[in-house]
């Protein structure tokens, strides 16, 4: 039976990193993969891959991702480059900068958000939109 040979790429890209509940990080991770928290982190999170935060879980850092998915805690500035989802059990203070938002009722959100259809286009070359009062777009 012939055996399909993975690259070191899809291994990165496949990996999923837990901080297991009791785990107390201080320090910035980096990862190329998947990374759930179900512990405490203290510094910034850097993925190309999900951030899940469990009920547990608690960041107090920057998280840079490209989704994620809260249900715990967390504060400091949020960049997520495809769908944010804030789950009911989710408390989040901070800055929020994401493509795609998604709040469940009884999630608790306080601070800025700034979204955008496409958060890989420079900030340049998007067109601010204004809402007059009677609710009409002008670019």
């Amino acid at each position: 039976m012939a055996m399909a040979k993975i690259t070191e790429n899809e291994v990165q890209n496949n990996s999923i990193n837990i901080i297991g509940a009791g785990t107390v990080i201080s320090g910035d991770i980096q990862s190329e993969g998947d990374i759930r928290i179900d512990g405490t982190l203290k510094g910034n999170l850097v993925t190309r891959g999900k951030v899940v935060v469990g009920p547990t879980g608690f960041i107090n850092g920057e998280i840079n991702c490209r989704n994620a998915d809260f249900s715990g805690k967390t504060e400091g500035k949020v960049v997520v480059s495809e769908l944010l989802s804030l789950k009911s059990t989710a408390k989040v203070k901070g800055d929020i900068h994401t493509a795609k938002l998604s709040i469940e009722p009884n999630a608790v959100f306080s601070g800025t958000c700034n979204m955008s259809g496409d958060m890989n286009r420079p900030a340049a070359d998007k067109v601010p939109l204004i809402v007059t009062n009677n609710e009409k777009a002008i670019k």
